[in-house]
């Protein structure tokens, strides 16, 4: 059978089904296929908290989005051109998110009467009409896989469980994937077992020539690859790229790399991927608690490695008392904050950006710390870079602020020319420092960035004094004296404000924008997509991204005294906002929502056209 070919330029494609069925597994390599194409990607992974919630339930809904193009493209797209569900729970939970006209691939095996109870349908909804503003292809998903895999040797279950490969199969069909590297990654995932090997592979192979032959999609579709700049590319996650920026920092500041860490969702893929690095003189520890981990990082970074460790929401809450106490030493450190919903527990598996207040402000004590956030996946691994440069020349704690959106997102990631890397490398102190050469002064500090020697312990000559209480200036010995007090904390503030740091760069092509839309972290990608739209139809809008959040880059007053208006969007209750709003004096408006979910381009769209009409 001939099938049509249409070209798109873009689509976005969500896999949705219970918790076990596979659906980031599915989702991941469907990515992998289409990084390898060329084109550009953007993906939302979304899943429940629990580790099992009940089978065919609406808790229990997981989902990964793609979206890829033929261009540049900024976000995971806002809602799904196309949506395979593999229960009624998975199309109950999607369905308000689907514009009418989109298609959707359905499991009609899972359409049982026992499955549509449980998520409160009274009538089957692939019969009673009520989808008749979508595409609907219905497939039976479950029973073709079984069918498939007869002459395979496996059990009904695992027969049943490689369902998800025989969609992908079926969309990569649909979509003109290339396969190659998904057969390999099954035989590596399953080498224990090779009958699941077979399986699976038959599977994926079913469901795509179930598309080659079935009467039931007669189109098939290509999106051409990107125009990109010249390079090699792959796809990668946050958290993946995190972890590649602080070993490639560790290489290039010479020293050992040393995490402390906890498992804490959404970070705990940090540890997990800096744990296969040790050839780059990486040593990680999974520490008994989240006091522990950032103990043995802050010990590691006195002892002249670089100090790392990784946490969420609630670990930087208790790693407050020891991030004091590295202000206090002046001593290298990174905290990676990979945020989410809060406050407690929350909602760990989802989004948000509410740890700003927390990480400029959330200690005991005059306790200034540097703090950055990378804006996409990619961008993780710079940050990571820059965090080390800071936390090095200046020594002092840095904080830099993911999120679970950044941490599990995904795109591609040019490889960089180590070479063009920055140059870490930093001097220990290896003599005494005293005007007449017979002394260590500890806290003797470097006139340019305040920063103090670090001494690595055991140097002959160079003992000084360690510990949480007031140091006195230059000698480090314990000092209570008010005015060496007063001294040293408005010194450790300077050091931190002293901070080099790049001018914020505005995006304002004509010149003739009145409103200006700041954003940090996150929001990069929604914002840049919504001003991008608005520029399009001809409204002038300007737009700036912080990645350094303490301190401010210089030029950001004079920025922000330009435009009329600044809207301020954030996954939280303002805290950007009010910041600007302090210590600038502008009166920014702040744009917040805290659902566990990015800001939708079109939402920004519609929210920003309204104030630069009003302008």
């Amino acid at each position: 059978m001939t099938k049509q070919v249409r070209q798109l330029d873009r689509v976005v494609i969500r896999f949705a089904g219970d918790s076990g069925d596979g659906m980031q597994l599915t989702g991941d390599r469907f990515t992998s296929e289409t990084a390898q194409l060329g084109n550009d990607i953007s993906t939302l992974p979304n899943f429940p908290a629990e580790i099992r919630a009940p089978a065919g339930t609406l808790p229990g809904v997981s989902s990964f989005q793609v979206h890829f193009a033929d261009f540049d493209i900024l976000t995971p797209g806002d809602a799904p051109n196309v949506l395979v569900a593999m229960n009624p729970a998975a199309l109950k939970a999607n369905l308000a998110d689907l514009p009418k006209g989109a298609s959707i691939i359905v499991n009609t095996d899972e359409f049982t009467k026992r499955n549509l109870a449980k998520v409160g349908y009274a009538t089957n909804p692939l019969e009673d009409g009520s989808l008749d503003g979508w595409v609907v292809a219905p497939v039976g998903l479950t029973s073709m896989t079984v069918k498939a895999l007869e002459s395979h040797g496996v059990s009904k279950k695992d027969a049943e469980r490689a369902k998800n490969m025989f969609a992908l199969g079926l969309l990569s069909w649909m979509y003109s994937r290339p396969h190659e590297s998904t057969l390999r990654f099954l035989e590596r995932k399953f080498a224990a077992r090779p009958e699941l090997v077979a399986a699976n592979v038959a599977a994926f192979k079913a469901g795509w020539n179930f598309g080659e032959t079935t009467e039931n999609f007669a189109v098939r579709y290509e999106v051409k690859p990107a125009k990109m700049a010249a390079g090699n590319y792959r796809n990668i996650t946050g958290n993946a790229a995190l972890a590649l920026g602080v070993v490639a920092a560790g290489v290039r500041a010479e020293l050992p790399v040393f995490l402390g860490a906890y498992p804490i969702t959404p970070a705990s893929d940090i540890l997990h991927e800096l744990s296969k690095h040790k050839k780059f003189g990486v040593t990680t520890v999974q520490a008994e608690d989240e006091i522990a981990a950032i103990g043995v990082a802050l010990g590691a970074s006195y002892g002249g490695a670089l100090g790392v460790t990784t946490t969420s929401g609630p670990g930087v809450a208790l790693k407050g008392e020891t991030i004091s106490l590295a202000v206090a030493l002046e001593l290298p450190l990174l905290i990676i904050d990979v945020q989410r919903a809060g406050p407690s527990t929350g909602l760990p598996t989802k989004t948000e950006q509410a740890d700003l207040n927390m990480a400029l402000f959330g200690r005991h004590g005059e306790a200034p710390v540097a703090v950055i956030a990378p804006r996409s996946p990619a961008d993780c691994f710079n940050a990571a870079l820059e965090a080390a440069r800071i936390a090095l020349v200046y020594r002092t704690p840095v904080i830099l602020l993911s999120d679970g959106y950044i941490a599990n997102g995904s795109e591609p990631w040019r490889l960089p020319d180590v070479a063009d890397l920055p140059d870490l490398r930093t001097e220990f102190a290896t003599e005494p420092n005293s005007e007449d050469g017979t002394t260590f002064l500890p806290y003797l500090r470097d006139p340019v960035t305040l920063a103090r020697p670090w001494a690595v312990p055991g140097t002959p000559g160079l003992e000084h004094r360690i510990g949480g209480l007031e140091k006195a200036d230059k000698t480090g010995d314990i000092s209570y004296d008010p005015a060496n007090h007063d001294f040293m904390v408005r010194t450790r503030a300077a050091r931190i404000e002293g901070i080099e740091v790049p001018d914020v760069e505005v995006e304002d092509p004509d010149g003739t924008a009145r409103v200006l839309v700041l954003g940090w972290g996150s929001t990069y990608g929604p914002i840049g997509a919504a001003a991008r739209a608005l520029r399009q139809r001809g409204l002038p809008i300007a737009q700036a991204h912080l990645r350094h959040l303490s301190p401010m880059p210089k030029n950001l007053g004079a920025v922000l005294a330009a435009y009329d208006k600044v809207v301020i969007p954030e996954m939280n209750l303002g805290q950007l906002a009010g910041v600007i709003r302090s210590k600038f004096l502008i009166d920014a408006i702040a744009y917040n929502q805290v659902r566990g979910l990015p800001f939708t381009a079109a939402e920004l769209e519609s929210v920003l056209e309204e104030v630069v009409k009003n302008a």
